[in-house]
Parts: structure tokens; sequence; C-alpha cells
């Protein structure tokens, strides 16, 4: 009965935002007709239903052995004739089995104004917006403007929305960005009974910053990037309120154990690359981190990088398909005592695109651990079903894991397939 309850107010919100985007998109669209500007509106988005089946049940108290729901994600585009322009992304996740990964999230609202400034061009984004740094294919550690929304990805590529004021400068000298960040938002995790979490509950509700400012600490990152022959380089800093944080033993307010996050002040300077040799592309991430926690629950600086690269074979036999290769090493100076499951980590990964009319594509890859031992596989496929419809397979083995290796091991009865179907309009 709760869930049907959960699920009638999750298609209510999905309806309210359908309702809420086609009379703003109408609003907009009768009111820009009636002025004397000229203005372009696009209403477009995604509905995926989802059902994902964990193989074994949990390592823990109350985890469910299923999770079935949808995401609905509508987008609204509005660009005047002078060429400024209006974006805004709303994600919205309903979760038959876990409460915490049901939520809204603006991922984009934002205006775009861009000129000329001299030889050179100039933009200026206002408002929530996501950025994407980095070049690896496995975990991308130079990525650090945007939180990561582990609850849809466990591996921290899913990121929510960060109100930030943007200005990038551009030339043929390359380009600069300059970021303002004037609020920090909160990783949310798994709840009791979700699956992939630590064995605690992580208790949002004990949340601590070492800035006095907390969540309103104004933070400040910056990026420069440019080609140094067939290289693309680019170097980043960030000062501020780190998106990871601590975690350690406490009491929750029932008087049970949780986990506290605890999140410090930072500075990251980062370095991403990378380099076409022929069919070859060589890949580096590093990243050097001052005052961050480790496992231990003690401060230090440590550094971490990505080093890898991938080649792709065309007309496989041929055929239409390619293939291409991934294989990457990820190292984290802490080792043991490492906040990240990837302290010593080999990934390897192989790639097919069928080039057919269905736009088939398959995934296949592999993380090992180089100090424990452990190994995570996974499989993906994805395929067009019409110019509409889509769906997508994903699975993954996380039973190989050491009782030594304890960010592994919290989720080693977590192996899953997830199957979703997609509609884009």
């Amino acid at each position: 009965m709760k869930n049907r309850k959960n699920l009638l107010a999750s298609f209510k919100v999905s309806l309210r935002l359908v309702v809420l985007g086609s009379c703003c998109a109408a609003w907009l669209m009768s009111g820009l007709a009636a002025a004397e500007d000229e203005f372009y509106v696009d209403f477009s988005g995604s509905f995926s239903i989802e059902s994902r089946k964990f193989s074994q049940s949990g390592a823990y108290p109350k985890q469910s052995r299923e999770a079935n729901g949808f995401v609905f994600q509508p987008e609204l585009f509005i660009e005047h004739e002078s060429g400024w322009s209006f974006n805004l992304s709303v994600f919205h996740r309903y979760d038959n089995s876990d409460a915490r990964r049901e939520h809204t999230d603006i991922r984009e609202a934002y205006a775009l104004f861009f000129g000329e400034l001299e030889e050179n061009s100039w933009e200026l984004r206002l408002g929530v917006d996501h950025v994407f740094w980095g070049v690896a294919e496995s975990i991308n550690i130079v990525d650090i403007i945007n939180q990561s929304d582990i609850t849809e990805d466990p591996l921290g590529k899913e990121k929510i929305g960060q109100l930030m004021a943007h200005v990038t400068l551009s030339g043929d000298w390359g380009v600069a960005d300059l970021f303002y960040l004037p609020n920090h938002r909160q990783r949310v995790y798994p709840g009791v009974r979700g699956r992939l979490r630590p064995g605690l509950f992580v208790d949002n509700k004990l949340t601590t910053y070492e800035s006095k400012s907390g969540r309103h600490n104004k933070d400040y990152a910056a990026r420069f990037s440019t080609n140094i022959g067939a290289a693309d380089v680019g170097i980043s800093i960030f000062d501020g309120t780190s998106r990871n944080p601590s975690l350690t033993a406490a009491l929750g307010t029932d008087g049970t154990p949780v986990l506290k996050p605890h999140y410090e002040k930072i500075r990251q300077y980062g370095l991403d690359t990378a380099l076409a040799a022929g069919d070859f592309l060589l890949k580096l991430e590093a990243v050097r981190r001052e005052n961050s926690s480790n496992s231990a629950g003690k401060l230090e600086d440590y550094s971490a990088w990505v080093a890898g690269g991938e080649y792709t074979f065309f007309s496989v036999v041929d055929s239409v398909a390619d293939l291409t290769l991934f294989a990457e090493w990820i190292y984290d100076d802490r080792k043991q005592t490492a906040t990240s499951p990837f302290q010593d980590e080999l990934f390897v990964s192989a790639s097919v695109n069928l080039n057919d009319v269905s736009g088939t594509q398959l995934s296949i890859g592999v993380f090992e651990d180089l100090d424990y031992k452990s190994s995570t596989y996974a499989i993906e496929i994805k395929r067009r079903i019409n110019d509409d419809w889509f769906w997508t397979l994903e699975a993954s083995d996380l039973s190989r894991a050491e009782m030594k290796d304890l960010n592994q091991y919290q989720t080693r009865r977590d192996s899953f397939a997830d199957l979703s179907v997609t509609y884009r309009y």
C-alpha cells in the first residue's frame, strides 16, 4: 500500500512537471509571439521505465531484492533573436524500494549570454548548470564542480545541478573558465532499504562543515585548456568545500549507529590531457588535493591519477562494426587509507559499435584491484527500437571482493541486472 501511495505521488510529481512545463512553454510562446522580438522555443525530454534485480539478498537488514521505477526528464530551451538563451532541465526519479533514491532535481536552469572582446569570444552562464571535466573512461577524478549523484551511479559519473556564475573567454590561445559557486550541495547516499551502500546508514541530518559558513561557503574554480600539437591539455584549480565527505561513526537521533558526513575545505590542482597518436588515444587525469581526510580520519595531502588509453579497430572483419579497447590504471597514493575504492586499480574494457540501423552498442569492462585482488565486472547493451524508443540492459558482478577490501566488500552481495526502456520526445 505504501509503495502504491509513493508511486501515485511520484506520478503526480511527473504530471505536474509535464503540465507546468507545457503551461510555461505555452505561456512563453504566446507571450513571445506577442512581443516584437523573435524567440525560438523547444520543449523536449525523455521518460524511462526501469527494473533492477539483485542476484542475492542484501548484506544488511531491510535491503530490497529489487528496485522498480521510472525517470522523467523534461527540458525547455528558449533562444532570443539576439543570441542569448535559457536552458531548463529537470530530473525526477521514482523508486519503489528506496525513498532516498526517489528525488527531483533541477539539473540545469541557466541563462547564457555571449559576445566578442577584440579577437576573443566570451560567454556568461548564470544559474544552475552542469560542468564536466575529464578524459578518462573509467572514473574522472578531476571532475569536481558538481556533486555526484551516487544513487544514480555508484561511480559518481551522474551529477546534480550546481548554482554558479561561469565566465568563459576563448581565442586562438585556448579557453579560460572561471567559476563562482555560492552554495554547496550535500551528497545523498542510498537509504536503509537501498543497495550499493555502506554497511551503516549515512545520516545527512548530522552533516557538519569545516567552514563556519556551512553550505554557503563561497567556492571558486578555474580551468585553462588548449591544444599543444596533437594533445588537448587542461589545467584546473578548485578552492572550496569538498564534494566528497569524510564519513565517521556516530549515533543517530534514535540511538542506532550511523555514519556522519563532514565536509572539509580543500584545494585541488588538476591536469587532464588526451594525446592522439594514429588510432591510439592516450589519456591522463591527475590531481593533487590538500586538506582531505583519509579513511582513518586523518587530514593529509595526497595525489591520485588515472592513466591509460584507447585503440579503435575500424571495420572489424570487413564489417561496418567498430571495436574500441580501453585500458587504464587508477592510483591513489594513500593506498589502504584511501576513501575511494579505486586506490590501485586496473580497468580494462571493450566496446563494440555495430553501426547498424538500430544503433546497437555493446560494452564489457572489468575493474581489478591490484592490492586486494577484488574484481568488478560490468556489461552494457544499448539498442534502438525505433526513432523514439530504445532499451538499455546493464549488469554488474560485484561478488569478487576480499574482506580486507572494505570499500568493495560492503557491496559484495549487490550484483544486479538493470533493464530500462526509454521514450524520447
